[in-house]
């Protein structure tokens, strides 16, 4: 497991009594280098959206915890946030969350000729993610993507 893996593990060991004593969902943890800096950054959810005193909570309790833990080397910044409307669906829960819902595909390379996608999220496994589209008659199409050709996937944003 690299350092980052591990970070982010422990992290969100260490976030679960946290999300629980304040009564929201742990979403993500990631641990990114943007520029020259560290960031860890702890994505919280619950019914009804978060607040700023729900991550000014979280984020407080947590950096206690970290700074008694000491177990990131490198110099970071803690950061505390909903993952937002248009979140990134990352894992199975949020897959599994996102049944129904509109999504946007983002492919690594152009699949017939292109690499974005909107459709209604149906069913995912292991190797793959199935959205509905409409088609060339706008008429609901079944899409199938393998995961490995999949850059990112995340809720469609209605504005």
């Amino acid at each position: 497991m690299s350092n980052r893996e591990t970070y982010e593990s422990r992290t969100e060991q260490l976030l679960v009594p946290i999300a629980e004593r304040f009564h929201v969902d742990i979403y993500d943890v990631e641990y990114v280098k943007e520029g020259k800096d560290w960031y860890l950054r702890a994505y919280i959810d619950k019914p009804g959206g978060v607040s700023i005193d729900d991550c000014e909570n979280v984020s407080r309790a947590l950096s206690d915890v970290l700074d008694e833990e000491d177990y990131i080397s490198d110099a970071y910044i803690l950061e505390v946030s909903s993952p937002g409307l248009g979140r990134t669906l990352k894992k199975d829960k949020h897959l599994e969350k996102s049944l129904g819902a509109e999504v946007e595909i983002k492919t690594y390379k152009p699949i017939d000729g292109r690499k974005e996608f909107s459709g209604i999220l149906k069913a995912f496994d292991p190797d793959s993610i199935t959205i509905t589209l409409p088609d060339e008659k706008g008429e609901a199409a079944k899409r199938v993507f393998q995961r490995k050709e999949v850059a990112v996937i995340k809720l469609a944003l209605d504005l």
